[in-house]
């Protein structure tokens, strides 16, 4: 089958959906200039100490590592990245009154500033545009932390406790938000069509969400530039181009 043929395919799913509901992964944002992690050109594929940074024990007990880490915050891709055609699909697609929710392990907003509404979208692995306290769990904008950064503090503490401050999202060893995760999981079960996107569904228990929709009746489609473990499984896997094959698709809705 041609790569015509499959997008029509499942915007065929699509079309006859009543709850569609969509993963992305870092590989949906690949198009706006932030790398991803396990692909080739991967920040952990290409040097596998930058894994340590996003360990909440070593954060937690080594300042050095997190002076490191809010230097990469400082100069994070994220701030001036755009969304891509990707991203506006997905938009488009709840315009159309398709997409009944939109799950994303990325952290960095593009989704939002594409259109996606707030009420639709799950952060799973939540957001860099704010700080957390881990002592008193407080949150603030990223911005105001940053600009504490760049004025000469190295590990700036939290101003209402002194505890350590780390971005809003999820690192190894910290578990997901209970809440977000048991809305994620309660979408793909009920919905009809679940769209895997731009994720190699390799970091658990994001992983399994596919598999809950299938054990559903839902049709499970996988958009990944490389092979996912959940390929022999899928009804449709698509490996053309996100900011190709997504626009494509909508317009066929």
């Amino acid at each position: 089958m041609n790569e015509d043929e499959l997008l029509e395919q499942v915007a065929s799913l699509v079309r006859n959906a009543t709850r569609v509901v969509a993963l992305t992964g870092a590989g949906i944002s690949t198009e706006s200039g932030i790398p991803d992690f396990r692909g080739p050109q991967g920040i952990w594929t290409k040097d596998p100490k930058a894994e340590r940074l996003s360990t909440l024990q070593a954060y937690m007990e080594d300042p050095g590592l997190r002076a490191t880490a809010w230097r990469a915050r400082m100069e994070h891709p994220a701030w001036t990245a755009a969304p891509n055609a990707g991203h506006r699909a997905l938009a488009e697609l709840e315009r159309k009154g398709k997409l009944h929710a939109l799950v994303t392990q990325n952290i960095d907003g593009l989704h939002q500033r594409a259109g996606t509404s707030p009420d639709k979208l799950i952060e799973i692995h939540g957001t860099l545009r704010e700080v957390v306290c881990m002592s008193c769990d407080e949150r603030a904008p990223m911005e105001a932390a940053l600009a504490r950064v760049r004025a000469g503090e190295t590990d700036p503490p939290c101003r209402t406790c002194g505890g350590i401050l780390k971005s809003a999202t999820i690192s190894f060893g910290q578990p997901l938000n209970a809440g977000d995760m048991e809305r994620a999981v309660a979408a793909a079960e009920s919905c009809d069509v679940f769209l895997a996107i731009g994720t190699s569904l390799s970091v658990y228990p994001v992983a399994y969400l596919p598999a809950a929709a299938a054990r559903r009746g839902a049709k499970v489609v996988v958009m990944n530039a490389a092979p996912t473990r959940y390929d022999g499984a899928a009804d449709v896997v698509v490996r053309a181009p996100l900011g190709r094959a997504l626009p494509a698709i909508v317009d066929l809705v």
